[in-house]
């Protein structure tokens, strides 16, 4: 296994979404690295236990690990001094999917706070929402989707660089935050299509 923080701030990720009881979308999990630039990232997606596929409702996940961020770690890795602190650029989108009527934003937004928890000392911080409509070979046969994202990072200290329970630590609460997420736009009024009989 590689070890790397990035890969350890994966696996604390991952630890974090199972304890909160959250599902992983099968065939979602995409590792990259861009050839040209260097830079890696690694996206996700999990849902609520039992919404079928698709789910209703799922949050997508997307880590970034900048080249500069390679090159701050590598000098604290060699040296053990560092000078300017890697980061993980990190987006969460929320996905209410399947839906059936087109949605009216406000109240979704009404029950999504403006920032997430704290992550090693820095939140997310909410977008604007999209509406995203999905017509099948009818016209009038049409599924809607909305999305809302949170977008921030996650600077790595020196106590997250030297011992990974630290990121276990930091990215604990950001699983049960997202699993409440879920469970509270699954509460809204909302009317669903039924989920792909496979």
């Amino acid at each position: 296994m590689l070890d790397h923080v990035f890969t350890d701030a994966i696996g604390a990720l991952r630890d974090a979404f199972e304890f909160s009881r959250l599902e992983r979308q099968a065939f979602e999990e995409r590792f990259q690295v861009d050839v040209l630039l260097g830079d890696v990232s690694w996206q996700t997606s999990y849902g609520l236990p039992g919404e079928g596929l698709p789910p209703r409702l799922q949050a997508d996940v997307i880590c970034g690990w900048p080249t500069w961020s390679q090159t701050a770690y590598r000098s604290w890795y060699v040296d053990e001094e560092l000078t300017e602190p890697p980061r993980i650029d990190i987006e969460i989108t929320l996905r209410i999917q399947r839906l059936t009527e087109w949605p009216e934003p406000r109240p979704v937004l009404a029950v999504l706070p403006i920032t997430s928890p704290e992550v090693g000392g820095e939140k997310l911080t909410r977008s604007g929402p999209t509406v995203e409509s999905i017509y099948g070979a009818d016209p009038d046969d049409a599924e809607y989707a909305l999305e809302v994202s949170y977008e921030g990072v996650y600077e790595l200290d020196e106590t997250a660089l030297a011992d990974g329970s630290a990121l276990d630590e930091h990215f604990n609460t950001l699983g049960g935050w997202i699993a409440s997420m879920l469970v509270k736009l699954g509460d809204l009024p909302l009317t669903f299509g039924p989920a792909f009989e496979g």
